[in-house]
């Protein structure tokens, strides 16, 4: 392993190995409004959803590296105290990253990028249309986290409105990620598309016990064949195979003659190993239990 300390390298070192490492991240498309009215918008990968009880998002806007500057974004921000956060799908990324080009100050960004303005319902700033999800926000806190470049100023924002394109529900009214099609920012200029083969579903119910890792027999947990994720669905059973259930299994020809060879804990293995990827989990545990010590 690489050992880093913060302190002994630049802060533009420190910078790109951070988000290179933290990632990915979804993007807050920021719009925000000046004082005399003029429009900004502008992308935000320091960002998550901290609550929902109340809603609340949070962005930083860092100064700027070369010149320790602050942004247009924060200085409307600190005035207004008025924001909406755009998701950014797919379909408008190449369009987003037009907005992180520092544009002066009179500059509108959505005429640059090409968006359309809309107006909101409870807060000045504008709504990009081409979002499939915008939310209205009130700012609520401003901390800042030092006065040096690339120090941050956390923006704490309760969500007041929030709009969403019915294209992106499922039959049962829920969002369906293949639907909006979101981008995640990574390092440097690497992005990730959250849809297709990169989504994957972990189903974990939280209410109810697992037998975990610590009750894996050895030849499982110190399997050759099995990696760590293969490891994780066998120990998230809530508990280890019967033995009528195994001698079952046993009973099947094909397992029968596995039993029979000098490498069947292989053998069965990799056969659980494949139903696990089919999300098989009883009968993958099945497989790996039969030969167990």
């Amino acid at each position: 392993m690489r050992m880093i300390d913060p302190k002994q390298v630049s802060q533009l070192e420190l910078y790109g190995l951070l988000v290179g490492i933290v990632a990915p991240r979804p993007i807050a498309f920021v719009s925000t409004m000046d004082v005399d009215g003029n429009p900004n918008l502008a992308p935000y990968s320091f960002f998550n959803l901290f609550s929902s009880a109340p809603p609340i998002l949070v962005f930083s806007s860092n100064r700027r590296a070369g010149s320790n500057t602050t942004k247009d974004t924060l200085n409307n921000v600190m005035t207004t105290k008025e924001v909406v956060v755009n998701v950014v799908s797919y379909d408008i990324v190449r369009q987003m990253s037009l907005t992180s080009i520092e544009y002066p100050g009179d500059v509108n960004e959505f005429e640059k990028a090409g968006f359309t303005p809309l107006p909101s319902d409870l807060v000045k700033p504008f709504r990009v249309k081409e979002s499939p999800a915008q939310m209205e926000c009130k700012v609520i806190d401003i901390i800042t986290l030092g006065d040096q470049a690339g120090a941050g100023h956390l923006i704490i924002c309760e969500i007041v409105r929030i709009h969403v394109n019915e294209s992106i529900f499922d039959a049962e009214g829920r969002v369906d990620p293949q639907r909006i099609d979101l981008v995640g920012r990574l390092g440097r200029a690497f992005y990730v598309r959250a849809s297709d083969e990169a989504i994957h579903t972990i189903f974990r119910p939280t209410d109810k016990m697992a037998i975990g890792f610590d009750q894996l027999p050895a030849s499982i947990r110190w399997s050759t064949i099995l990696t760590g994720n293969d490891l994780g669905q066998l120990a998230g059973i809530q508990a280890p195979p019967t033995a009528e259930a195994l001698m079952e299994l046993a009973k099947t020809p094909e397992i029968a003659t596995i039993l029979h060879d000098t490498d069947a804990t292989e053998k069965l293995h990799r056969l659980a190993q494949t139903e696990l990827a089919k999300e098989n989990v009883d009968l993958a545990a099945q497989l790996a239990w039969l030969t167990a010590k």
